[in-house]
């Protein structure tokens, strides 16, 4: 396997984009999964998508609360109070027949007093709760679109590392078909050694080359199996599990629906959808703070009794005297230090951001899709090229063996033909590596990853 996918999983190993590893005594599963089933997985066990649900969770719990504002407020309240000292009260001193200007020092009341209530209040208008309600909505589609956005970047990795550990399989089988062609050379040459038609320095070189083969697999199946563990991780997979690769790869399959005239629109993108809704979020927030000029009018209530007593007895014989009344509260901010006016400005000035932002999205997916376009084209033609450099190679290959054989060709000979077969053949996958890559980036770019 070439550089570019461990860069890729290394990548993803730093961004921690996984679940921490269970432990030693975790239960090995395995699994067949193609690519829409890694992705399907990573849905529910990938990190990220599982911070974006809980966001998500987060703000429908946060509607909950916009939606009690508008409900009816009911409290029930009681106490009973038992006065160790009765408050005094000054009278005038005139009630009594005392002079002007004094006071007679009186208590009032009962040393025992209960009350039980239950008030009621309703809100009846108030524009920022009513454009609350409004934006409930729009919030739930922001966070649900959030969750879009990550799964949407987090499958397009999972498609870049599947289908190359999918492609690692040619690069084995090249390696090992070169092992066997080396290990008929070796043979072959020891046997005209041998019979005294070769050196021993050939017998020696196609030995060295063998074990450097040798050495390049196990390097590349090394790399494979920390592809797999770096595919799970970007899952959401423990590592000691078993993951089997069901889906193929092709040539045919990578220029699929090459660079079709169906077009792309912006709308198609999650990101711009997800950058539409946190405009009408910005929107929404402008309409809340107009409408805080406007007055709150509330509807509010209270039923009440209260029982006085001199002794202990407050559930015992004795009156409970009844108290209730309705009500209408109305309340106008004249002024307030122009503190809705710098909010109103804000969230305008927030809008503007959106607006913004929204533009340069729009300029940077033309890009995308053109720089990908570019790269897919370039990709499948140099794909393209390297498999046929590769036929070329192999031909060259089998007609110094064959020379070789029969005594008219020199080891030099033959081992520079596999040397070039071998520089193909890396050519080859890491043209099909970088054309999966393309293909994926194109399909991301113009969002038609499914």
């Amino acid at each position: 396997m070439n550089l570019r996918i461990g860069c890729i999983i290394s990548l993803l190993m730093i961004a921690g984009i996984a679940n921490a590893q269970p432990n030693k005594d975790t239960i090995i599963s395995t699994y067949a999964f193609s690519v829409k089933q890694c992705v399907e997985f990573a849905s529910k066990n990938n990190l990220q998508v599982k911070n974006a649900i809980t966001d998500l969770k987060q703000q429908e719990q946060t509607n909950r609360g916009v939606t009690s504002a508008a409900l009816p407020k009911l409290n029930v309240s009681g106490n009973i109070t038992d006065y160790l000292k009765l408050p005094v009260s000054l009278l005038p001193g005139e009630i009594i027949g005392q002079p002007a200007g004094t006071f007679v020092p009186v208590t009032f009341g009962t040393k025992y007093n209960a009350n039980a209530a239950v008030a009621l209040q309703q809100v009846v208008f108030d524009g920022q709760v009513f454009v609350g309600l409004q934006a409930r909505k729009a919030a739930i589609d922001f966070y649900e679109k959030n969750i879009d956005v990550v799964l949407e970047n987090v499958k397009s990795n999972i498609y870049k590392v599947y289908y190359q550990l999918v492609a690692s399989k040619t690069q084995i089988a090249q390696i090992d078909a070169n092992i066997d062609r080396l290990t008929r050379l070796e043979h072959d040459a020891n046997e005209l050694f041998k019979n005294g038609f070769a050196e021993k320095l050939d017998v020696d070189k196609a030995s060295v080359q063998l074990a450097n083969l040798i050495t390049e697999k196990q390097s590349a199946e090394n790399q494979v199996a920390n592809g797999y563990l770096g595919l799970k991780l970007l899952i959401g997979m423990p590592p000691q599990d078993s993951l089997v690769l069901t889906d193929s790869v092709t040539d045919e399959e990578i220029k699929d629906g090459l660079l079709t005239e169906d077009g792309y629109n912006y709308a198609s993108r999650v990101e711009f959808q997800y950058a539409e809704i946190g405009k009408r979020l910005n929107e929404y927030n402008i309409k809340r703070y107009k409408l805080a000029a406007l007055p709150t009018l509330s509807l509010n209530g209270s039923f009440s009794k209260q029982a006085q007593r001199t002794k202990f007895d407050i559930f015992g014989k004795g009156d409970w005297f009844t108290t209730s009344y309705v009500g209408i509260n109305l309340n106008f901010s004249l002024f307030d230090g122009f503190q809705r006016r710098s909010d109103l400005e804000k969230a305008r000035l927030d809008l503007q951001r959106s607006n913004d932002q929204m533009d340069y999205l729009k300029i940077s997916i033309d890009k995308e899709v053109a720089e990908a376009t570019n790269n897919y084209r370039n990709a499948i033609n140099t794909l393209d090229f390297q498999k046929k450099n590769i036929a070329l190679a192999e031909k060259v290959y089998e007609q110094a063996k064959k020379k070789f054989e029969v005594g008219t060709g020199s080891t030099t000979e033959i081992t520079n033909a596999q040397t070039d077969l071998r520089v193909a053949q890396n050519n080859y996958i890491n043209a099909l590596y970088n054309a999966i890559i393309a293909k994926v980036d194109y399909q991301k770019a113009t969002g038609k990853l499914n």
